[in-house]
């Protein structure tokens, strides 16, 4: 069934490449992925297939196969992150401040590839959804928006690769259960009378109070958690005052939740609230509590992981890896909350020479990763038959 995949590898596995580097040089930030979208469809549509745009969106879909029975969807993300190239690479971004740090050229290339291959088959055993998607850098995500916009209606299972410039080209990680964590922002606005640093019981003490939450609100909140469930919270920014002999007068405080657990994910801002209560009652300094929900973890679905190390088994007997939980979000994972499915890491890394990680200015993928995640892709398909 699958003497397709080789065919059409054989005949453009060049061309892989040359959409990847024209996606890469053209780099489009969330919601504005509008050349990428359209490149796209038109290699869709000069196959014979009918993409279709989602209304207001830059996402698009594209269903092939049967109509009746399971479908199952195939997801890539598409957009660029705010961040300037540095690679050097003849084909490196043409737009200033935007570059593909993260892989979604090649998520997309690799779907598209995967699409055009499953289009040459004589019949497909199911129904299968291409979602190209806009906006997974920004929080909480443009799969959220696909999904408000139905197009996980009739999907009964749904898959994704992601770049792991960790792993070696030829190889793909899996793992059953969370893969990815929920990450949430916190962030808190302290005010205060202010006052003199001789006199702080004649005020309320504003950084004080802020020192108190820094080290007690993730030391208590380590406490509450179950450490199983990789629940971490890291500060990445805190501003207050200028003088050193003055009490100021307002002060901000902000940080990441990450958790593994979604059931944890559920629970942890009404915990933030109760714990945050009970540190700065003492300290008679009012506070604001912003809690930005981000995206829930990505919980691969066992039997989904079972289709993947069989599509990924094709590739040769050493090809399936063990991959550890990002402590990274996804929103992937929105699709999850809807039917089951999995993500696995997907191996871009030459095997030699150093390994740059996602989001740094210099990462670059080994472009033999194309054809590989056009073959699991592809061969997700039939597996999942």
């Amino acid at each position: 069934m699958n003497d397709f995949i080789e065919p059409w590898l054989a005949s453009h596995t060049a061309d892989l490449s040359r959409w990847r580097r024209q996606l890469h040089a053209h780099p489009e930030l969330a919601r504005t992925e509008s050349a990428t979208s359209e490149f796209v469809a038109a290699k869709l549509r000069a196959a014979g297939l009918s993409p279709r745009r989602l209304p207001d969106s830059t996402g698009l879909l594209c269903d092939l196969g049967p109509d009746t029975g399971p479908r199952i969807a195939l997801r890539a993300d598409m957009d660029a992150l705010p961040m300037q190239e540095l690679t050097g690479a003849p084909y490196a971004s043409t737009v200033p401040g935007v570059s593909h740090a993260c892989g979604h050229d090649a998520h997309t290339t690799i779907l598209l590839g995967a699409g055009l291959a499953l289009s040459q088959a004589p019949a497909l055993p199911v129904g299968v959804r291409l979602i190209f998607q806009p906006a997974e850098e920004v929080m909480p995500g443009g799969a959220l928006d696909l999904v408000r916009a139905g197009v996980m209606s009739g999907v009964s299972r749904i898959f994704a690769l992601h770049c792991d410039p960790r792993l070696e080209v030829g190889r793909v990680g899996i793992r059953v259960g969370p893969i990815t964590s929920a990450a949430d922002m916190v962030e808190l606005v302290f005010t205060s009378p202010g006052g003199h640093t001789s006199r702080p019981h004649l005020t309320t003490d504003l950084v004080y109070a802020i020192g108190t939450v820094i080290t007690g609100l993730p030391g208590i909140l380590s406490r509450r958690v179950d450490p199983r469930t990789s629940t971490v919270m890291v500060w990445g920014a805190v501003r207050a005052g200028r003088a050193p002999n003055a009490i100021p007068q307002t002060g901000t405080l902000a940080g990441t939740i990450r958790t593994g657990n979604h059931d944890t994910w559920l629970g942890m801002e009404p915990l933030i609230r109760e714990i945050l209560a009970g540190l700065l009652a003492p300290t008679g300094v009012q506070y604001q509590l912003n809690y930005r929900r981000g995206v829930p973890p990505v919980v691969n679905d066992e039997h989904s992981v079972r289709i993947f190390e069989d599509a990924i088994r094709t590739l040769g007997p050493d090809a399936v890896a063990d991959t550890g939980q990002s402590g990274g979000g996804e929103d992937f994972s929105w699709y999850l909350e809807q039917a089951p499915g999995a993500m696995a890491r997907l191996g871009v890394w030459s095997g030699a020479g150093p390994q740059s990680d996602l989001h740094q200015p210099n990462f670059d993928i080994d472009e033999r990763a194309l054809a590989v995640g056009v073959r699991v892709m592809a061969g997700l398909v039939l597996a999942a038959h």
